[in-house]
């Protein structure tokens, strides 16, 4: 992972070791020198941490070597950050064999540290560890050329997340270099980073593994290896912002782990996590209908990857299984009449059948589906239908409307999954096949590989756990649950809800479901906090969930100003990705991409305002991009993903518009540079504007209040905002304080919120 030299100038307290710049690079502690008389420079070479977990208690060791390569001697204050909602038993401090003196600060007094760093370096690095606890030391004098070894050891009691333990870590923080900061900037005026890597270990070792099912993270990437009893759980890059670690426990056959956030004045989230238990006893048998596209279209290669995915299809039933293999073209041609059972010689037929599929004429969906659900399976089977098509309706029904009711009117209990290949296909009528059960819809971009996206998803189906499942809570009220239809639960992977819930105190979550026809239940209880600034990765995730979900209604359903006005008030609250924050499609097919009106006529966002949008298109490249951007959106688990599905969409976006100005994509907003500030492209010069002085108090209040501006302040020093009904100008000059009164006002102005 990259880290990013900070030299000290001459008249600021620096930091020896900071992060400037996302993609994500960061330290576990830092060394924070005293005042700064010039030529020092400490840069961290290397970093260990392992925790070892026993029962509920984490052992946690961090090793950190420091070398001086300034010209002068080194001294200050070992900071490192502690998850602030922890419970800490003891620590132990060594710079070298010397044991240091060190103090633990909760996260309110630690609060107050942080931002007097922000403020004396004018750099807001540290910002997103504010409410965090912090652990300081007096650190001895590191001569010119010389390396320090800093150790640190402290017992962490993890805390209970329903059905699993949580491991709380901080491991550093993310920031954003600013033109001018370095020196050193590109043509365009961005900054050219510098960057160095820091040798990194991140390693977890739980003695009493068989004690957990695999754990996992919202947070990061992991891999998990088992020797015996003990479990090793690491990871490769260096840990930046806060880690969450689940284990949950082993015992049941599917492990049911609860985390929760909320707000002061809000309701509250959680995440709920299905984990299956390796697959042991009697196993749910299938009914799997395959309804394979055959017509001239899908000659030549993708045709010969169709045969292969079948193949392998048929290779992953189990003796239990039943199949039924459907081809369409103009008609309807099936391998057999009934079920066949996925053994012997009704397979090799099956075999035999599959090497003979050719490609010709034309598209009858409506035979195809009326084919697919003409059969029903008994309760205690499981039926599947994969349906693959790279083409448009040319046969028999040609609405795709009306071929979604037939699918959805016959689906019954079976569970729909939808491939379209290619880009002359139906969104609309895809999204709503894989809606028709608890299934989902893929869809293969030309030159992708067709073989490879059905083998994956016949491996991902192979053994259901857990199906027909449904949440309830009690006492609490829950609701706005993503995916609103609960998929189903199959062995070797995770299920992960996120939902809004209302009411505090003892409460609890159970799931409700079947296995193999029989009904099963799995309950938690766990502390609905009235407020809690613990799991604050959940709110974004939920939301990233909740948006994929409106963004296919538009797919199924159709653009109208009320469900654009939803997606854009829910992205711009969490600070995600969508068209309808920065631009919009005008027309289908065409985005647009003249630049904001500078006399005060208008920007992207005011366009859509009082006026019918265009409809979306439901066929084409554009169409097939924006399902599978709502797909991506809905399938939202960690962090990682969401940051990278981020910087892929925003990327899409800015690819779209003109190169008049030069422009960035921060938090699910797209900003340009007008007259050396940077200027969110839905600001026009009639908004009303609070200008703010940057690391004030106001600052720090606004960030607060406003978490979704936070990745926005991290990037520039003057800056630009568009609110609702008001605009937010960060500067030099501005406000410097603002009381709770103020901020509620400007609060609710900016997100155009109803006053309390």
């Amino acid at each position: 992972m990259d880290t990013t030299k900070s030299l000290l100038a001459p008249r600021l307290m620096g930091l020896a070791l900071f992060l400037l710049l996302a993609p994500p690079a960061a330290a576990q502690g830092w060394i924070e020198p005293g005042v700064d008389r010039g030529g020092i420079t400490v840069d961290k070479i290397r970093s260990e941490v392992t925790v070892r977990i026993e029962g509920r208690v984490a052992q946690i060791e961090v090793t950190e070597w420091f070398e001086n390569v300034g010209r002068r001697l080194a001294e200050g204050e070992y900071l490192y950050p502690l998850p602030g909602e922890a419970v800490f038993q003891g620590f132990s401090l060594f710079q070298g064999d010397a044991e240091l003196r060190g103090e633990i600060m909760d996260a309110e007094r630690a609060r107050s540290i942080y931002e007097e760093i922000v403020r004396r370096r004018a750099d807001p690095a540290l910002i997103e560890l504010a409410g965090q606890g912090l652990l300081r030391a007096r650190v001895c004098p590191i001569q010119p050329g010389e390396t320090r070894k800093v150790s640190l050891r402290y017992t962490q009691v993890l805390e209970r997340a329903g059905g699993a333990l949580q491991l709380a870590y901080v491991g550093g923080v993310r920031g954003t270099s600013r033109a001018g900061r370095d020196g050193m900037l590109h043509p365009d005026g961005r900054p050219r980073l510098v960057s160095e890597d820091v040798e990194t270990r991140f390693e977890v070792v739980v003695e009493n593994g068989d004690d957990f099912l695999d754990p996992f993270s919202p947070t990061h990437a992991l891999e998990t290896e088992r020797d015996g009893d003990r479990m090793t759980v690491s990871i490769e890059d260096e840990i930046t912002g806060r880690l969450a670690l689940f284990f949950p426990l082993a015992g049941d056959a599917v492990g049911l782990s609860v985390a929760t956030h909320r707000p002061i004045g809000e309701d509250g989230y959680f995440m709920l996590t299905l984990s299956p238990d390796q697959v042991r006893g009697e196993l749910q048998p299938r009914d799997v209908t395959v309804v394979m596209d055959v017509s001239g279209s899908m000659s030549g290669e993708k045709m010969e990857q169709a045969r292969e995915a079948l193949h392998q299809l048929l290779s992953s039933l189990s003796s239990q299984d039943r199949f039924r293999l459907l081809s369409f073209s103009s008609s309807v041609r099936a391998q057999a009449r009934g079920w066949t059972y996925a053994r012997g010689s009704g397979l090799e037929r099956a075999r035999e059948w599959v090497d003979d599929l050719a490609a010709d004429g034309g598209t009858n969906i409506e035979a195809a589906l009326n084919e697919a659900f003409r059969l029903e399976s008994s309760r205690g089977r499981l039926p599947v239908v994969l349906f693959l098509t790279d083409g448009l309706p040319s046969v028999g029904e040609e609405s795709p409307d009306r071929l979604a009711r037939i699918a959805e009117s016959r689906a019954g209990r079976a569970r729909v999954f939808a491939f379209g290949v290619g880009h002359d296909v139906n969104t609309r009528l895809l999204d709503r096949l894989g809606e028709a059960g608890r299934g989902d819809t893929d869809y293969v971009q030309p030159g992708e590989n067709v073989e490879r996206a059905l083998s994956l998803l016949a491996a991902k189906i192979q053994h259901p756990v857990l199906t027909d499942l449904e949440l309830s809570g009690g006492p609490i009220d829950v609701d706005d649950v993503y995916p609103v239809n609960i998929p189903d639960v199959f062995a070797g992977e995770e299920l992960v809800l996120f939902g809004r819930y209302d009411g505090d105190g003892q409460g609890q979550l159970t799931i409700h479901g079947e296995r193999v026809g029989r009904p099963l239940e799995f309950s938690t209880e766990l502390i609905f906090a009235e407020a809690s600034d613990a799991n604050d990765y959940i709110p974004r995730l939920w939301a990233s969930r909740k948006l994929g979900h409106l963004q296919r209604q538009v797919v199924t359903e159709g653009l109208t100003q009320s469900l654009a006005d939803e997606i854009r008030t829910l992205a711009l609250r969490y600070g995600l990705p969508s068209r309808y924050t920065a631009y919009l499609v005008e027309e289908p097919n065409v985005v647009a991409t003249a630049p904001v009106d500078r006399q005060g006529q208008g920007g992207w966002v005011r366009n859509l305002a009082g006026r019918a949008p265009a409809s979306a298109p439901t066929t084409g490249a554009d169409a097939v991009q924006a399902a599978s951007s709502a797909r991506l959106m809905r399938s939202m688990a960690s962090e990682e993903d969401l940051n990278e599905a981020e910087q892929k969409l925003m990327a899409e976006a800015l690819g779209e518009l003109d190169n008049e100005h030069p422009r960035e994509a921060l938090g699910g907003r797209i900003f340009e540079l007008r007259d050396g500030v940077w200027t969110d492209v839905a600001h026009t010069e009639a908004d009303r504007v609070l200008n703010v002085k940057a690391y004030s108090s106001a600052w720090f209040d606004l960030i607060r209040a406003i978490p979704e501006i936070e990745a926005v302040l991290r990037a520039h020093d003057s800056v630009v905002i568009s609110g609702a009904e008001r605009s937010l100008q960060v500067g030099s000059d501005g406000v410097d304080r603002l009381d709770a009164s103020e901020l509620r006002s400007i609060v609710t102005a900016f997100r155009g919120e109803a006053p309390n």
